[in-house]
């Protein structure tokens, strides 16, 4: 009965002609009141972005081939090498001390647990089970990482694999992943790592991947440095979240012999639009090889792919999997080592299950132990430990040195903001080419087509197509005075959100008002980027672009430039001004930073004054749209007003976790921003509204 009378009431707003201040409008079923924007595009319509950002993905799936000789491959290698470096900002120093320090032993049966933590990176310290079984050795040893299950190392499938390895006479290090068990902000309290908390990481050049790359890789410093390990004879596994560290660390530390990921191999086309955590996320990965890449740097170490016909996530299909394993598979044959690389399908769900484990045993004997064939081995029955006994510390009584993402991100942005404030020279030319690098701006799209549709009121409506084959929902009221132009309204949250009176204060001062909906914001939104609601908004959206070696920034200055270059060229809006909020403030900033005469002035509202990471609980103030990978590194938010040379209003400025700024910090601000634009020679000023 409720639909029947939602689509009558559907009927007869598109039948009854008011006025414009009287109409309603309706998007599917949701009714929006009779003060809200008009729509653009029609209702329902197809979800355009997440069809363009699957079509890149499949299109540089297909070219990404590998080489087909020996030779070639060997140098491709290392170029592979290199950018995975690079771009997920991998450090490590394999002479750090690594400072192991033992909290308890619980004696099993036929093995002990050790509760330890151990220095990773300078400072930071890994929390994690070691198992040992009873004797002298040496013992063949492996890594085990955990995915996304609330108990971290402690959770009953990951002790499984810990407890079943160390039964067949094999040395085990389970360790909580970076931000997660007890390596998170507050001790016990077992945050989600990902989202945006682990995306802050980008912004000081770092990666969650890579930071769980470096500890699974001085996880192997320490079993190398045992006495009752068998340094030569090393394996990883991991299930989900887990087999991606597997994945990405093992094909990066060549001391691993032998790896059998769980779950989680795929193909990065398949993590395009996909809702998966940021730790599972390379930015720019797509933009240099494909998941058959990463897998073809094992070859001719050995390696072993579980997946499951039951799994839920499009990226862990088995068909995923075979792709990638089909095409890193000659390269293993190139090095006459076809064996070495293997796969198996369970019919089961999403997990780390009894025959997954046998399936490793057997594996593992083959390769770490150089006995049986391969196949799977039965277990010999363990006992499972109350997750409690397996945490280093009791509850609330961490060692310091072992810290979370936040307190991390904040210490090492802070760094990076003490080099930037105490710069004495700045090159405008070098940071704006650094910047429109940083940003992923290459061409801004072209204005393809103009859909014009008939004018509603006031309002005229258009939507551009792009010659990225996206389309920007455009209103436009134009100016009582000519003379003053257009003002350029932005909001990521999207034109319906945008309150009646900042439109009224324009308009009352005479100016002409064009709201853009910019890719993924309002009409132009996709409806698989906000499938998952638990999720940060943007969550998916972003992750894609950064697959592709884009940002979400740099996709908006380009369309915030083609809206502008079409104000100018179709209303002859000379005069035009920026009015942005929170992350799309940002972009109008960007580009008026990277491109020179579009705008008179600025104000954004609500807007960060810098990139820091500043606070926990705020994280989700912004989305995950914000990101910008090593922007910490290339400067501030002060570099970017100063290359604009424009007058700026900072309405509500707020940190990174949406503080706003005390007005007692005004003056602090005004001089960084002022000795910035003295640095750089421009001109411009800088306005705080508190």
């Amino acid at each position: 009965m409720k639909k029947i009378l939602l689509l009558y009431l559907f009927v007869i707003a598109q039948s009854l002609a008011v006025n414009a201040t009287e109409r309603m409008y309706v998007v599917g079923f949701s009714i929006l009141p009779s003060d809200s924007l008009p729509q653009v595009l029609a209702p329902s319509s197809a979800d355009i972005l997440k069809s363009r950002m699957k079509q890149k993905a499949q299109i540089k799936f297909a070219s990404h081939l590998l080489p087909e000789t020996l030779q070639e491959w060997k140098k491709r290698k290392e170029e592979i090498r290199a950018e995975i470096f690079a771009n997920s900002g991998l450090n490590v120093d394999h002479d750090l001390d690594l400072d192991l320090r033992e909290t308890a032993t619980i004696q099993m049966d036929g093995y002990v647990i050790k509760n330890i933590y151990f220095q990773t990176q300078p400072g930071v310290y890994a929390t994690a089970n070691l198992f040992v079984p009873d004797g002298k050795g040496p013992f063949p040893a492996v890594v085990n990482m955990h995915g996304h299950w609330k108990e971290a190392k402690g959770a009953e499938n990951i002790q499984s694999v810990a407890h079943s390895l160390a039964k067949n006479g094999y040395v085990c290090l389970s360790m909580d992943a970076f931000g997660a068990g007890e390596r998170g902000t507050t001790h016990m309290d077992f945050e989600y790592h990902g989202s945006n908390l682990g995306a802050s990481l980008m912004n000081i050049g770092e990666t969650l991947l890579g930071v769980q790359v470096v500890d699974n890789m001085r996880a192997v410093d320490l079993l190398s440095s045992l006495p009752y390990v068998d340094a030569e004879n090393i394996g990883a596994t991991g299930a989900s979240g887990g087999g991606n560290q597997t994945m990405w660390f093992a094909a990066m530390d060549e001391r691993v012999k032998a790896a059998m990921p769980v779950v989680s191999v795929g193909t990065f086309e398949s993590a395009v639009m996909g809702s998966n955590c940021v730790c599972e996320l390379l930015p720019g990965g797509l933009s240099f090889t494909e998941t058959s890449g990463v897998l073809a740097l094992y070859a001719p170490r050995a390696l072993k792919m579980c997946n499951h016909n039951k799994d839920s996530n499009v990226t862990f299909y088995p068909s995923e999997m075979l792709r990638s394993y089909h095409n890193a598979k000659p390269i293993f044959e190139q090095y006459e080592a076809e064996e070495k690389i293997s796969y198996e399908l369970f019919d089961l769900e999403h997990g780390y299950w009894p025959e997954d484990r046998e399936a490793m045993l057997g594996w593992f004997d083959l390769h770490l132990k150089g006995i049986g064939d391969g196949s799977a081995r039965k277990e010999i029955p363990f006992e499972v430990l109350p997750f409690e006994e397996l945490m280093v510390f009791p509850k609330g009584q961490r060692d310091p040195k072992v810290v979370g993402v936040a307190e991390y991100a904040r210490a090492k942005g802070q760094k990076l903001r003490k080099s930037y404030i105490e710069k004495t020279f700045l090159e405008q030319e070098l940071v704006l080419e650094d910047l429109t690098s940083l940003l992923k701006i290459k061409a801004s799209p072209l204005v393809k087509m103009v859909h014009q549709f008939s004018p509603d009121g006031t309002w005229d409506r258009l939507a551009l197509e792009s010659s990225e084959n996206l389309l920007t929902p455009l209103l436009i009221k134009k100016p009582s005075h000519s003379g003053l132009g257009y003002v350029l309204l932005a909001t990521a949250a999207g034109k319906q959100k945008i309150p009646q009176e900042r439109m009224d204060t324009w308009t009352e001062k005479g100016y002409g008002i064009v709201i853009a909906e910019l890719s993924g914001t309002g009409e132009a939104a996709s409806a698989e980027d906000q499938k998952v609601d638990y999720l940060t908004p943007f969550h998916t959206l972003a992750r894609a672009r950064l697959w592709l070696g884009e940002t979400m920034m740099g996709q908006w200055v380009g369309e915030l430039a083609m809206v502008s270059k079409f104000m100018k060229e179709e209303y002859a809006a000379q005069n035009l001004i920026f009015d942005g909020e929170k992350e799309a403030g940002l972009a109008g900033l960007f580009l008026a930073a990277t491109n020179k005469g579009v705008y008179e002035s600025l104000t954004l509202r609500n807007t960060p004054i810098s990139y820091l990471f500043d606070n926990r609980e705020g994280v989700d103030y912004f989305s995950l749209a914000i990101h910008v990978p090593k922007f910490l590194q290339w400067g501030d938010v002060s570099l970017a007003a100063g290359l604009t040379g424009l007058p700026i209003t900072f309405a509500r400025p707020v940190t990174m976790s949406g503080e706003p700024i005390p007005s007692n910090k005004e003056m602090e601000w005004q001089d960084e921003f002022a000795s910035i634009r003295t640095l750089l020679k421009t001109k411009g000023n800088v306005t705080f509204e508190f």
